[in-house]
């Protein structure tokens, strides 16, 4: 949910392992790199939480600015234009609005790569969705890069989220949808290395559920005066 803004400069200070760690030298041996497209708040947080974890690239209009988070994110974070981003890829996670993340979505590099959905299709004054229950953002994505793997993920997490001890977020919740069940493992292990709890909810169409879920999250936080240190989780009783 890129709708706060990132509250620490410290990127390092507050990481603790909870990966596994066979599942951690698994991931590594794979030489996995995962591209981040935009670096709004959203963007920022999730490559905090990954820094270290995985090869990072990043692509930003502001290429100034990518250039300056990654030499502070460290951990040799690369800044390329989207065209080579998404080449080098082989995770690409859009962290960008839903109009957005359209036109990235016909892109022809991303045939085959696994491409992380963390949008949400909000209207202009955050008031609902507009589009929902009969579709959702990622089937769209999907409809329009038939051959990329796409898994939802992440798009009900405020973005001030990231800036919590990963200690704190291990058990709240990223929802995950997707049609190719070897890409919602990689990403599950993604969203573990990331500090959070990974739920998979099925195949993509569980996106129109995980968007209003999102919209949910959003009004308790904006309209019902919640604030942005909450999160959607499920309790076994």
């Amino acid at each position: 949910m890129q709708l706060t803004t990132s509250r620490t400069s410290n990127y390092h200070s507050q990481r603790v392992d909870l990966y596994p760690a066979h599942q951690r030298a698994i991931w590594r041996r794979k030489m996995t790199t995962t591209a981040i497209i935009g670096l709004g708040n959203m963007g920022k947080g999730i490559a905090k939480r990954l820094s270290g974890e995985t090869n990072l690239v990043l692509s930003s209009r502001n290429a100034e600015t990518a250039i300056a988070f990654a030499a502070a994110l460290g951990n040799g974070a690369e800044v390329l234009d989207i065209d080579n981003a998404v080449q080098r890829a082989d995770v690409i996670i859009l962290a960008l609005p839903y109009e957005a993340a359209i036109e990235v979505a016909k892109h022809s590099g991303l045939s085959g790569k696994i491409v992380i959905d963390i949008t949400n299709p909000v209207k202009p004054d955050f008031s609902g969705l507009t589009i929902g229950h009969t579709t959702s953002a990622a089937e769209e994505l999907q409809a329009i890069a038939p051959s990329a793997k796409i898994v939802k993920a992440y798009n009900t997490v405020f973005a001030s989220i990231f800036d919590l001890p990963a200690a704190q977020t291990a058990t709240v919740p990223v929802f995950l949808a997707g049609n190719d069940h070897d890409a919602v493992s990689k990403v599950e292990a993604l969203v573990t290395a990331s500090g959070f709890k990974a739920e998979k909810t099925g195949a993509l169409d569980a996106a129109r559920l995980i968007e209003p879920l999102a919209m949910l999250n959003i009004r308790f936080g904006y309209a019902l005066g919640r604030g942005t240190s909450i999160a959607p989780a499920w309790q076994d009783l």
